[in-house]
């Protein structure tokens, strides 16, 4: 069995843990107490897994992935390019426009409080900080969605085709 490379799978595991975790404090964090500081935490996160992201595109490329099941069907195929693709685009753009939203604030941006992180040259009435607002906010919300589809399309190839395509990853 084909699998993929152990920078590729450790990659993919510290970035979803990081992700979910960041969804989660993305969502709840008017819910959670204001001396967690979660905000600063959440966009430091967000810092890494951009970061994260360039660092995993540029191994992708470097490095090609393990071949689908010859017998999965070409649209299930297509549809798992697709959402890979998507999720690459998620990793970029989440991160972005919240980086955008942050410059345009008069909070600092830092990472994890050790150093400060340069700002856009961007102000709160430019359309660009109100469009990354709006972005971050929707795209959050169908990142979790695609999200979900991905781990029940994982479970079905694991525990229904057992065609191995979970393994690969894990």
């Amino acid at each position: 069995m084909d699998r993929y490379s152990h920078v590729a799978r450790a990659l993919h595991w510290i970035m979803a843990i990081l992700i979910l975790f960041n969804l989660f404090l993305g969502f709840a964090h008017d819910a959670l107490p204001r001396e967690w500081k979660v905000m600063p935490v959440h966009k430091s996160i967000g810092l890494t897994v951009l970061a994260l992201t360039v660092a995993r595109i540029m191994w992708r490329f470097t490095r090609s992935a393990p071949p689908l099941p010859a017998e999965m069907p070409a649209w299930e195929k297509g549809t798992a390019h697709l959402t890979h693709f998507a999720f690459y685009a998620f990793m970029l753009v989440l991160p972005l426009t919240g980086w955008v939203m942050t410059s345009a604030g008069d909070r600092p941006l830092n990472w994890f409080f050790l150093f400060d992180v340069p700002k856009f040259a961007v102000a709160k009435g430019d359309a660009i900080v109100g469009i990354s607002g709006e972005a971050h906010e929707v795209l959050g919300f169908v990142w979790v969605a695609l999200l979900i589809l991905h781990g029940l399309a994982a479970m079905r190839h694991h525990f229904i085709l057992k065609d191995g395509v979970l393994r690969r990853m894990v």
